[in-house]
């Protein structure tokens, strides 16, 4: 085929080589780049996720979008596109030609050592004066941000935010204390300029006027808005006992935090309050820096509730190899100073630890007290509710076979459990065609209610961890999750809908931890299960572990047994169940290992 002076076109193989739902690793001028099958056609993008680097040739390819096999990430192989975090960026996509059976993949000279791209944005028009305003400096606000600048909003953007940095990558500070901030910060300076997003660090909202649509914050100065995110987060809950507030007593919130960590516990005796996964990673990381890590936890194993006690066993076999001490169904009584600063840890079953650091990971507060008085209704933990559809504007529907619905109730003024039983009469009545459109209707009026990230106020909406929202893959169950990926999908869900294009929140949540240099992938939501069937060996540290609720698998979990989770996640994003049957079977067949 004749060759365009601007690229670097590759024979990258047969046509017939690939099948339908089937993608390869290649080369093209050195460049890697995965190549996919769909539906007949070829279709080329970058070969690494644009999250952390991983290879996406290991990840799950399911219809036409592949996921990374280390996070869940997903991009359309089609286009490249990003379309489930986290990670920001999308892959660059590739022109790929047929002829005469063979393909050929051609990437634009210029572009060539380029992994990922930054998708199209507007910039700010002077001529806009409608504000957006984000609280929170975390994925959340971000993601809002950019997807609003790419959605053609051109009014200002303002990200508040009490950190001392701008939006940075959380999750690494549990796992890598010492990090610079220059290498986690999740854009650049340049960026905010370019697309006129500004970010106030070190500023603090302490106060909500919705009803003139104003924050308060700490220093006395005041902002309007027109739309209003609250994506404060969570923070970390600290120690109530006797000596908590000695030196040398820490919490892990900021980077400044991490730093101090890292710093005081250098050859130093370490003490971590917390067997979960902010504790146990931390224990992992302190290791081989500290002179001695012991962690205190009330449960028999880490991990034991959310995991299971098999892999909390195992967890801690891996950190007890590197030297880590345990501490099991005990407490922390008292903390003991001398001269004001921690040296001895008590525990409720008797035994005195020595410490010159203790570090608490027992869970996390939502940071919604700036709410108080504002209207914006919170549930009994203090995270904001969004998209309570309990009879959204107070009508009830009638009971089952009395007949038509009113127009408030086809305009959505309903409530979740009776549109069902009413639906469900109309099924088996003689109800015109007229009255089941209004059910139609309705219904899909109603789900304007039930996953927008909307809070009780107009125009407030809330996004992450501070969030208790509905999670699809759990029939609306009212949730809240501390994930990363789920936050920036909040923050996409949010920004669309902002600007009145409705978009439900049905992102699959996906963790990750790190223990020992091994990294545990999650996905679902297990709470509540009753059996976990396994699949490996939980002894030899290589398993998928699958969590079973009335019969169905709601989660997994699995270590070195990729790209399980990653596919498991995938079929729970498509809407289909993954039976306790198929999960018990020897033929692993559904899972296109």
């Amino acid at each position: 085929m004749s060759q365009n002076q601007e690229e670097e076109t590759g024979l990258v193989c047969e046509e017939a080589d690939l099948k339908d739902g089937q993608m390869r690793e290649v080369s093209v001028a050195d460049q890697k780049v995965l190549l996919a099958r769909i539906q007949g056609q070829y279709f080329a993008v970058g070969a690494k996720c644009s999250h952390y680097n991983a290879p996406l040739i290991k990840g799950a390819l399911v219809g036409d979008r592949v996921r990374c096999p280390f996070h869940g990430a997903c991009f359309s192989v089609k286009t490249g596109d990003i379309e489930e975090y986290p990670g920001l960026d999308s892959l660059p996509s590739y022109k790929v030609t047929v002829v005469d059976g063979k393909v050929y993949v051609s990437i634009n000279k210029n572009s060539l050592q380029l992994t990922k791209r930054v998708k199209e944005m507007c910039k700010m028009s002077p001529d806009v004066k409608q504000v957006i305003l984000l609280v929170g400096g975390g994925p959340a606000s971000l993601v809002c941000a950019e997807t609003l600048r790419q959605n053609c909003f051109r009014g200002p953007i303002i990200i508040i935010t009490k950190d001392a940095l701008p939006p940075f990558d959380k999750p690494k500070l549990s796992k890598a204390l010492n990090v610079d901030s220059s290498s986690i910060l999740l854009r650049s300076a340049d960026f905010y300029q370019q697309y006129g997003i500004e970010v106030w660090t070190q500023r603090e909202v302490v106060s909500l006027n919705s009803a003139d649509k104003v924050v308060k914050m700490s220093d006395g100065a005041v902002q309007q808005y027109d739309r209003l995110l609250i994506s404060t987060g969570c923070r970390a809950r600290p120690l109530s006992c006797p000596g908590s507030d000695l030196r040398g007593v820490k919490l892990l919130q900021s980077h400044k935090d991490a730093k101090e960590i890292h710093e005081s516990c250098l050859g130093k005796k370490a003490v971590i309050i917390g067997a979960s996964f902010i504790g146990m990673e931390l224990a992992s990381y302190l290791s081989d820096k500290a002179s001695s890590v012991a962690v205190v936890g009330k449960t028999r194993f880490p991990y034991e509730r959310s995991l299971g006690l098999e892999i909390g066993k195992m967890s801690m076999q891996m950190l007890e190899e590197q030297n880590v001490k345990f501490y099991m169904s005990d407490e922390v009584t008292e903390l003991r100073g001398d001269d004001g600063k921690v040296k001895e840890v008590v525990l409720k079953g008797g035994a005195s630890l020595e410490a010159d650091v203790v570090i608490a990971g027992i869970g996390v507060i939502p940071n919604s007290h700036f709410l108080a008085g504002s209207g914006v209704e919170v549930d009994p933990k203090q995270a904001v509710i969004v998209d309570k559809v309990n009879s959204v504007l107070g009508e009830r529907l009638p009971p089952p076979n009395t007949g038509r619905l009113s127009n408030d109730a086809v305009k959505g003024k309903c409530a979740t459990k009776q549109l069902k039983f009413f639906c469900k009469s109309l099924l088996y009545s003689n109800q015109s065609f007229t009255e089941c459109t209004a059910v139609v209707l309705c219904t899909a009026r109603l789900s304007l209610f039930s996953q927008f990230m909307r809070t009780n106020l107009a125009g407030v909406f809330s996004a992450g961890d501070v969030t208790s929202f509905p999670l699809a893959i759990r029939d609306d169950q009212r949730v809240q999750i501390g994930h990363w990926q789920m936050s920036q999908a909040h923050g996409r869900v949010a920004a669309l809908n902002m600007m009145n294009k409705p978009t439900k929140i049905d992102s699959v949540p996906f963790f990750w931890t790190m223990l020992a240099g091994k990294s545990i992938r999650y996905t679902g939501y297990g709470e509540g299960y009753t059996e976990i069937i396994f699949k490996g060996s939980v002894e030899e540290r290589k398993f998928l572990a699958l969590y079973i609720k009335d019969d169905v698998v709601v989660a997994a979990a699995s270590l070195m047994f990729d790209p399980a989770v990653a596919r498991i996640a995938e079929l729970m994003a498509a809407g289909r169940i993954v039976t306790k049957a198929q999960a018990q079977a020897e033929d692993l067949s559904w899972l296109q290992m």
